[in-house]
């Protein structure tokens, strides 16, 4: 590999143009294809096959209206007072016009719909009234029944003692007629007494019929009182728009044009906001602090090496490899569904390795010029052992990101695809783009001062004095002390997605969140969507006693504020319900209670045993952060796993690895425990933007995995090599230590300054999605490179001596010689540049 990369190094140097404009005609290309087959970006994390999407497939399949996804309007009156008619109609006109969006099913009336929730009530009351009164009645007619009757029998009494009496005398026959007309008139009256029970009977049947009636609507609306749309005081209502998809599939079109139609509402004295459901778009990439970052980077290379031509170059570069990547990457969006965030690890990575990979050939190249090497020759050379070094470095960030596909979360695996894609061409330019660009600028990569002293080997003592043994212990027992201290707080980390609280302040996503928590309560933030399957159809009476009978099962339950049913599904076997819990989507109380509702044992109903399944859109956020959580061992084993053999097969060593993989996992738990103590329990709140902190990114803890591992392994690479390197040469093993330190150190310094400027430039990124990706990938580095790989590795090495650098002899000759650094490149001193290879070799392990 170290003689491929020479070559083509000496290649682009000497066809430089040809190697531009070969990379500017791919660019074009990849800009050509992203115009031509870009497709929608979803806002949206989903993950197949979990509980919520089941739930929701069965909707889409029996119960179609019920199955859409939707979101929230959220309506303020600016003086704080109650609606006007006017306002109230300018509500109800915006929300007719998205009615007839495209895409919309259905959009609800905060005013009409909370009318109609009174007047129910209302009814309620009325009818019991009334029921009461039609009672009183009854009981007054049977009264007066009752008395009719007590007179009716007192007379048939009187009639049979006549008859007696008379057919006692002998005088019945002639006694006969009178008393038939009497007995006529007493069964007549009978008669009318029965009818009148009958009307009695009947109108008491219905009353009850009536009674059980609106009881039951009293029931329902019992377990629902606590849902309003517009609040006690009349200032804040809250409409609903539903689609006909799921809301992870409303095109982000249709999403934008309900956020316009809201901002151009024009309703007098009246604010509209748009819930995080429909206002999630694609974040912006560019603001102020990612170019912050990238000043900060140009800086440090400046300062560095000492020419606004030699800060520009790695930094060009960085952009090249961007633009192809990202542009490549983005031309099958229309192919693949692409998230929001989908491009921005490649965007990070793209521009942090592309400006670091260039740096360390770029440096390289820099102490061959000033030993005197021929300009193509330094450029061939260090591309090969840079470079080298470079591309096997670059291999290991690849294998972690592309490692994230066996998590089985798709949007996880085409994230890490595309940050590998980032990384890949990244290298790319760095061995053949930056070689080309330092043939047009020659000697000029140099100070003036510098090109002035070329040849002049004279350089700073090689250090023969190691550290002290006591100095090594110190280290390592307050490095891991205070790595530790740093990661306790994730022992508590919590994971989940964002809603509209983790937005900007003064977005129309928080505003509407804290609208809706100050005037409705905070479930209604994130209602959840509770699914019935029942064994037999219902419809009806008993549809409504299997709608109270499992309303009031879910009611009974900890953490719910109401529930209302939302109908059946056409076939009768499944019936749903809205459930508003107490707490917001990203409480703890929320959670629980969606694991309380699916492991409820079945429901009695008059139609047999129900079984729930809950969705919603804080169901499925739910679903995603635990299925994260559940692959992130698995992917930590297989990371850590990579990471030591292929730390052996580099350094022929076993302790040199287990010392990088601990060193590894100490620095992921300290970046664990700094994103837990600031983005969840709000820990330097004000220094870093978090307003109201929440559960961490439920992605994150797997992108910091994959890519801390893989620049960990670039920073060991770059360090330790550089003390096998001398310990090969014949120096002690603790000297070694030294030595490979100083000659390592200053560009892993720059390099890690410049990884993080360009992470920390996220930190303040508008997207509450972006901004702990930033911070975690910043501090990440700022741990491991500074804390880790200069301070406990040297002193773990230093303490291990030359039992860090054992290995079986028979295992030694099994493994493939992996030449991470070109040492066989410059021991075969290509072209006949023998002088100058070992001076530059003297340049770089003094440096």
């Amino acid at each position: 590999m170290a003689g491929l990369l020479y070559r083509l190094g000496r290649f682009s140097a000497r066809r430089r143009w040809t190697v531009i404009i070969a990379w500017v005609v791919i660019i074009a290309l990849a800009g050509v294809g992203f115009s031509l087959f870009k497709g929608p970006v979803s806002s949206s994390i989903s993950i197949p096959g979990t509980a919520t999407e089941k739930v929701t497939d069965e909707l889409a399949a029996k119960f179609p209206k019920a199955s859409g996804g939707s979101g929230s309007l959220v309506f303020a009156t600016t003086s704080g007072d109650a609606f006007t008619d006017a306002q109230e109609k300018g509500v109800s006109d915006l929300l007719d016009r998205i009615d007839g969006y495209s895409g919309v099913r259905a959009t609800t009336d905060p005013f009409a719909t909370q009318k109609q929730l009174d007047d129910q009530e209302q009814k309620v009351v009325d009818g019991r009234k009334q029921i009461a009164d039609a009672k009183t009645k009854i009981a007054q007619a049977q009264a007066q029944l009752d008395a009719g009757k007590k007179q009716l029998d007192a007379g048939q009494a009187q009639l049979d003692a006549a008859k007696a009496q008379a057919e006692a005398a002998g005088q019945l026959a002639a006694a006969q007629a009178q008393l038939a007309a009497q007995q006529a008139q007493i069964d007549a009256q009978q008669k009318t007494i029965d009818q009148g029970q009958a009307t009695i009977d009947a109108n008491t049947k219905k009353l009850e019929t009536q009674s059980t009636t609106l009881e039951n609507g009293s029931k329902l609306l019992d377990l629902s009182s606590n849902i309003r749309f517009v609040s006690k005081d009349g200032s804040a209502a809250v409409g609903s728009v539903q689609f006909q998809k799921a809301t992870i599939a409303v095109p982000q079109t249709l999403k934008t044009k309900v956020v316009d139609a809201a901002d151009d509402s024009g309703i007098s004295g009246v604010k509209v906001y748009v819930s995080n459901d429909i206002a999630q778009g694609v974040p912006s990439i560019v603001g102020p602090g990612e170019v912050i970052g990238l000043i900060v980077a140009a800086i440090v290379l400046l300062v560095m090496l000492g020419t606004i031509i030699g800060a520009g170059l790695p930094l060009l570069s960085a952009v090249v490899g961007l633009g192809a990547s990202v542009l490549g990457a983005m031309a099958f969006s229309g192919l693949v569904e692409f998230n929001s965030v989908t491009t921005v690890l490649g965007i990070m990575l793209g521009l942090a390795v592309g400006i670091d990979y260039s740096l360390f050939i770029l440096n390289r190249h820099r102490s061959q010029l000033k030993q005197g090497m021929g300009l193509h020759e330094s450029i061939g050379l260090a591309n090969g052992t840079s470079g080298n070094a470079v591309v096997f470095a670059g291999t290991t960030v690849i294998v972690a990101l592309l490692a994230l596909n066996i998590t089985g979360i798709p949007f996880l695996g085409l994230m890490g695809t595309v940050g590998a894609v980032a990384v890949a061409v990244a290298i790319l330019v760095a061995i053949s783009f930056t070689p080309a660009m330092l043939s047009i600028v020659g000697m000029r990569i140099l100070r003036k001062k510098e090109r002035g002293s070329i040849g002049n080997t004279a350089s700073t003592r090689v250090p023969n004095k190691p550290m002290s043994t006591l100095r090594a212990i110190i280290t390592i027992v307050v490095g891991v002390a205070v790595l530790g201290t740093i990661a306790l707080p994730a022992m508590q980390m919590r994971l989940g997605l964002p809603d509209g609280a983790s937005e900007a302040t003064d977005s129309s996503q928080y505003l509407a969140f804290k609208t809706v928590e100050k005037k409705f309560g905070a479930g209604q933030n994130g209602p959840l969507l509770v699914v019935a399957d029942l064994p037999q159809k219902v419809s009806g009476d008993s549809l409504t006693e299997v709608e109270i009978a499992v309303g009031q099962k879910i009611r009974a339950q900890d953490h719910v504020s109401a529930v209302a049913p939302i109908g059946a599904s056409t076939d009768g076997t499944v019936v749903a319900f809205q459930v508003i819990p107490t707490g917001g989507p990203s409480s703890v109380s929320t959670e629980d209670l969606v694991h309380a509702l699916r492991d409820l044992p079945g429901v009695s109903t008059p139609s047999g045993k129900a079984t729930l399944g809950v969705a919603g859109n804080a169901s499925a956020q739910i679903d995603v952060s635990e299925n994260l959580a559940k692959v992130l061992p698995l992917y930590l084993v297989v990371v850590v796993g990579l990471s030591l053999i292929i730390l052996i097969l580099v350094f022929r060593s076993f302790l040199v690895p287990l010392t990088a993989t601990a060193g590894f996992v100490l620095s992921l738990l300290a970046t664990f425990g700094g994103l837990t103590a600031i983005y969840q329990w709000g820990w330097l709140d004000a220094v870093f933007g978090v307003h109201d902190p929440g559960p961490i990114l439920s992605f994150l803890p797997i992108i910091e995995v994959g890519v801390l591992f893989g620049l960990a392994m670039d920073y060991q690479l770059f360090l330790v090599s550089g003390m096998r390197e001398a310990f090969a040469h014949g120096a002690p093993a603790k000297i070694a230590v030294q030595r490979g330190l100083r000659a390592g150190r200053p560009v892993v310094t720059a390099a890690a300054i410049i990884m993080m400027s360009v992470f920390a430039g996220f930190i303040f990124s508008e997207s509450s999605t972006i901004r702990p990706i930033g911070f975690g990938l910043a501090f990440g580095v700022l741990v491991d490179a500074f804390v880790v790989r200069m301070l406990l590795i040297p002193a773990a090495m230093h303490l291990l001596g030359a039992s860090a650098w054992w290995f079986p002899k028979w295992l030694d000759r099994i493994l493939p010689d992996v030449d991470v650094e070109g040492a066989k490149l410059e021991r075969h001193e290509p072209e006949g540049a023998a002088e100058h290879v070992h001076g530059a070799h003297a340049a770089r392990t003094t440096a």
